[in-house]
């Protein structure tokens, strides 16, 4: 992802969505530490647009605590352990959800529970990083 489409996809799909879901302007709009994101261009256009909704902020070594990353992670390996390689995007679709659909419900109910731990580890080391 590169500045201009960043600003483009923002300006075109999640402005109107934004006015659309908060009227009176007090959404708030999570993004994180990207490049295309923290470029001063982006950041202006928020600026611009403080009175629609709000940009929250990101520190900048924020762990990320997002059970779903880990999820992505296991997919990908999966998806990467099938032969033959994906042939055309159809067929990665097909993949992706075969993989999404055959994912363990004991892996969710661990993640779940794994999250107390998590962000207590990330409270002891002080926002630094953690073996999660």
């Amino acid at each position: 992802m590169n500045v201009a489409n960043y600003l483009n996809i923002i300006a075109d799909q999640l402005h109107p969505y934004m006015a659309f879901i908060f009227p009176t302007g007090n959404g708030i709009f999570q993004q994180d530490n990207a490049p295309c994101n923290k470029a001063r261009i982006v950041l202006e256009w928020f600026e611009e647009h403080i009175d629609e909704f709000h940009l929250m902020t990101w520190p900048p070594n924020s762990p990320d605590l997002n059970p779903m990353e880990y999820i992505w992670d296991v997919m990908e390996r999966q998806l990467r352990a099938q032969i033959p390689p994906c042939p055309n995007i159809s067929t990665l679709r097909d993949r992706c959800l075969n993989i999404w659909y055959n994912l363990s419900p004991v892996m969710y109910q661990k993640l779940v529970a794994s999250v107390p731990r998590r962000v207590a580890a990330v409270l002891k080391a002080k926002g630094a990083a953690t073996r999660y």
